[in-house]
């Protein structure tokens, strides 16, 4: 072998060497594209199979792995689905450097010198520093707490009015043209009232509310809750009828009568719900003057009995006055994206 090396033009010894570097290249370039490390260090969820670490890592985005190894399909199935991912994973990035976590996060070095996007809501122009009501009917600290909490979990978390949550619209002062409404659960909300509803043209838009009366649409059942300053609510679909039980009320899909003995009317809801275990300050009071560990367990009790029941107030029946609004929501200690963000929905990439 040597010999045959010898007698080489060194032209040719120089296209030898050439093609070896190259063969080497496409060893190199047959490795697998990943859209993140887990925690336990393995590549996981794979974005491109075939692809080398330049283009894998193109893009720039906190969180792409490569691997180097060209194995089978059969073998990176049994990486996803039995050891939690492929091993040797080598991450994209891993300084801050150029790292766009997207609008409301930027990148941190972890404890364990990793890169990681943690939410940095930009508080600058917050000029209100007391605590405000959001969407969800929770309050926050500050509207700084209520943005981190809209990038950590709820995406479409907005601030309903300054102050704590209410349970009444009294002292409730709602931004631009919206106005406080109650609903049905006793939380005060700023809606924005639509007070022109298109002229009503199919009897299937009829509506019966949970007040005996019949709404030409949605939009008409929605105007009168805005100039009531309560939620209404919609007791079942089309008009109002003389029932006498449940047996004459036919509800939709997935919901059940529930029987209003007070005003002798029935009403659908939805009977599905599974509760979690319930906290001591979840505690409400029915309108059967039962006390029940949360809104949800009285929710499943009025449905295995078919009967309605709403809560008069929170905490026990047992309590001479209702419990105080609830305290500050504390403010959480930013907690890192461990597995970071992914924005792009697998179902597409599957699809090419």
């Amino acid at each position: 072998m040597l010999r045959m090396l010898h007698n080489l033009q060194p032209g040719m010894l120089l296209l030898l060497i050439w093609l070896c570097h190259f063969m080497e290249d496409q060893k190199v370039q047959a490795g697998n594209c990943w859209l993140q490390q887990g925690k336990n260090g393995r590549c996981q969820v794979l974005y491109v199979p075939g692809m080398s670490r330049e283009e894998c890592c193109r893009s720039g985005r906190l969180g792409t792995s490569w691997t180097e190894e060209d194995v089978p399909n059969s073998t990176l199935f049994r990486w996803m689905i039995f050891n939690g991912g492929a091993p040797n994973c080598i991450p994209c990035k891993e300084t801050c450097d150029n790292v766009d976590c997207g609008p409301g996060k930027r990148c941190k070095m972890n404890r364990r010198s990793k890169p990681r996007c943690v939410c940095a809501p930009d508080c600058s122009n917050v000029t209100w520093k007391g605590p405000v009501c959001g969407s969800d009917g929770k309050t926050y600290k500050d509207e700084c707490a209520l943005l981190k909490s809209k990038c950590k979990v709820h995406l479409d978390l907005e601030v309903q009015y300054q102050g704590k949550c209410k349970k009444t619209c009294r002292d409730v002062l709602c931004p631009g043209s919206s106005t406080c409404v109650v609903d049905q659960t006793n939380n005060a909300y700023c809606v924005t009232c639509n007070r022109i509803c298109p002229e009503q043209r199919s009897p299937d838009q009829f509506l019966c509310g949970n007040d005996g009366i019949i709404y030409a649409s949605a939009c008409h059942l929605r105007r009168a809750t805005c100039l009531l300053g309560r939620s209404i609510g919609v007791a079942y679909q089309g008009k109002c009828i003389k029932a006498k039980s449940c047996e004459d009320i036919q509800c939709s899909a997935g919901k059940k009568c529930l029987w209003d003995a007070r005003m002798s009317r029935g009403r659908c809801s939805l009977c599905e719900e599974a509760c979690s275990e319930s906290r001591t300050d979840e505690a409400v009071c029915a309108s059967d003057n039962t006390t029940y560990p949360s809104e949800c367990v009285m929710k499943q009790t009025a449905c295995s009995l078919g009967m309605l029941l709403e809560v008069k107030h929170s905490g026990s029946c047992n309590s001479i006055t209702e419990a105080p609004e609830e305290e500050e929501e504390e403010e959480e200690e930013e907690q890192e994206d461990q597995d970071y963000t992914i924005y792009i929905h697998l179902s597409s990439l599957l699809d090419g």
